[in-house]
Formats: structure tokens, C-alpha cells, sequence
């Protein structure tokens, strides 16, 4: 008797020891990440945002759970760029040319006509120099992970084709809250008009702003083509978005943390690339067949750009820092001659 005593005792408990440990593992709620992006859910920012917050649960055992909150539901970019100064907000993705106020190496990303073509891009994004301009960030309280593609970006507006640098005179073009922007445009003879992306289509659909600028992916994706009637290709800035972390957020977690974001960020970036160029090579179609007027400027107007810059690109080189400048020209010549 006294043995089976011991024995419902004991099991007794086991199953008391057993109850207050699964109590406490409910207790124990998964890391939230609050994730703010642009654009809507369906765009190529929205699929990749998803993508990111599948690979953060996989990888932590569903210990950290991504909230991704698209639409600027959590304000422009500029917004929550000081909330995640601030440690009110975790992580956001977003583009470079609103953090050039708080990092000033920032701008080199905004240099008209920097880039060829996508692949030089991705190598100088993803090496030196891009990860110089990324670690410059941790001083301003911000933790850059990885660049996104924003694409290309293409003028539209409501007025009239733009074949040649004089039709952009009087054209009200909004850009983004961003010097070099500003000054590029006003120099092409546009009348800038600084405004945060989530404030744009009312302003084009009012005609506060006569046109904008934009890949084609958010062209088609924020539906434009509504109230644009006019496109022309220029591929005048490649500026790409940035996945950020709070700095006082992610000085709190241990490094596999750390490592789980960076590495699910990798993976958010690989797909997310792969698929913005899929979707641009078929969104000229879908905008041509919703209306726009499509043309490509012409190469030597395009030159005729270049040339009416040349004063930006000092200043561009002056705000950066001439080594990072020099820097650049460098890695770009090596990436160039390498594919010869």
C-alpha cells in the first residue's frame, strides 16, 4: 500500500510540475516586430515584407512574430524613421533618399544616372561601399540590414510627353523630401515640389502636382495611371529602399536574434529583387494597356541631362565626401571592366 501510495503521490506530481511549466510556457508571448512599409500589401514591397516575416517565425520556432503594416499606415518614411530612432517602432523598410537628412552619405544613392543597369547595382549595394554607407547609420541610432530594389525610376505627369529637356519646363514634379531631388529637377528646368509619398495621389488627382517620379512597379501598383496620362522612360536614379532596425530596439537582442533578422532580411532582399524586375518588365505593358501614353527619352537628351547636372554631381561629391565619391567611381570602374 505504502508503494502504491508513493507512486500516485509521485505521479501527482509530475502532473502538477507538468501544468505550471505549460502555464508558463503561454505566458511566455513571441517578440513582436512591427514593420512599417509604403506601399499596399499586394505590391512588390508588400510580398517581400511577407516574405521576411515567414522567414523571421520559421527561423525563430515561431519565437518572433512580424507585424507587417503596409499603406504608411504607420506614417511616411520620414515618420517612422524617427519612431524608430525613438524606440517607439522596430523596423520599417523604406527608401534612401529620406534618410539623406540624417545621414548625409545617403545621397550618393540619389546621383542621377549612377548606375547602368541593375546588376552594377546589386555589387556595389552588396559590397564596400554600400555596407561604408549602411554602418554610418548606427551613429544616428538607426541598424541598416540590407538594400531592397526600388527600381529605376520614370517620369509621369498629366501635361504632356517629355521627348527632350525643355518639356519639363513648368512641369509642378513632386519628388521626394530630398535635396539632390530637388536640385536635379529644378536644374532640369521642372518646378520641384517636395511631398511625402502618401500624400501624392490626392495631390495628382487634385492637380496640386502636375507629375512624379517612380519605378514602374509603384507607378503601376499605386495606380497612377488614373490620374497620369503621360510616361517617359528615363532610368534617371536607381534609389533603392533599405531595411532598418531600431538601434535601441536591436541592441537589446542576443545575437542568434540578431542573426535571425539579418539572415531573414537576406532572404526578404533575394526575393524581393528578383521579383521587382519580373513585375517591372511586364508593368510598361499593363500601364500602356490601362492608358499612359508611353515614350523612352532619347539618348542623347539623356546626355543632354548628364550635362546640365554636372554642378549636382559636385555637390553630390562635396556632401558625401570626396573619398567615398572617389571610392565609388572606382568600385564602378572595376565592376565594369570585369564584364569585359
Amino acid at each position: 500500500m505504502k508503494l502504491v501510495r508513493r507512486t500516485v503521490v509521485a505521479l501527482a506530481a509530475a502532473a502538477a510540475l507538468s501544468a505550471s511549466f505549460g502555464a508558463l510556457s503561454q505566458d511566455i508571448k513571441p517578440r513582436l516586430i512591427r514593420f512599417g512599409y509604403g506601399l499596399n500589401e499586394a505590391s512588390n514591397q508588400g510580398r517581400a515584407a511577407k516574405v521576411f516575416a515567414e522567414a523571421v517565425e520559421k527561423a525563430s520556432g515561431g519565437k518572433m512574430k512580424v507585424r507587417a503594416i503596409g499603406a504608411a499606415a504607420l506614417g511616411p518614411d520620414v515618420q517612422m524613421q524617427q519612431a524608430l530612432i525613438g524606440g517607439a517602432q522596430e523596423m520599417m523598410v523604406g527608401s534612401t533618399a529620406t534618410l539623406v537628412g540624417i545621414t548625409k552619405e545617403m545621397a550618393l544613392w540619389d546621383t542621377p544616372f549612377l548606375f547602368s543597369n541593375a546588376k552594377e547595382a546589386d555589387q556595389l549595394l552588396d559590397g564596400p561601399v554600400g555596407d561604408k554607407i549602411r554602418e554610418k547609420l548606427q551613429e544616428k541610432g538607426l541598424v541598416g540590414l540590407v538594400y531592397w530594389e526600388n527600381g529605376f525610376r520614370n517620369l509621369t505627369n498629366s501635361k504632356r510627353p517629355v521627348n527632350r529637356v525643355e518639356d519639363l519646363e513648368g512641369i509642378k514634379l513632386r519628388v521626394m523630401q530630398n535635396n539632390v531631388f530637388l536640385t536635379s529637377f529644378n536644374t532640369l528646368g521642372a518646378n520641384a515640389v517636395p511631398m511625402a509619398f502618401s500624400e501624392l495621389f490626392g495631390a495628382l488627382e487634385t492637380k496640386t502636382v502636375d507629375g512624379q517620379e517612380n519605378p514602374f512597379n509603384t507607378i503601376l501598383s499605386s495606380k497612377f495611371y488614373e490620374v497620369q496620362k503621360y510616361m517617359t522612360v528615363t532610368n534617371h536614379v536607381y534609389s533603392p529602399w533599405i531595411v532598418l532596425v531600431s538601434k535601441k530596439w536591436w541592441d537589446q537582442l542576443s545575437k542568434d536574434e540578431q542573426k535571425i533578422l539579418t539572415d531573414a532580411a537576406k532572404t526578404s532582399r533575394d526575393f524581393e529583387r528578383k521579383d521587382t524586375r519580373e513585375e517591372a518588365a511586364k508593368a510598361v505593358a499593363d500601364l500602356k494597356a490601362k492608358g499612359m501614353q508611353v515614350n523612352e527619352l532619347p539618348a542623347a537628351e539623356a546626355d543632354r541631362m548628364r550635362n546640365k547636372l554636372t554642378r549636382v554631381y559636385a555637390s553630390i561629391g562635396a556632401s558625401v565626401g570626396m573619398d567615398l565619391w572617389i571610392d565609388t567611381q572606382n568600385q564602378l570602374m572595376k565592376i565594369r571592366s570585369a564584364k569585359k
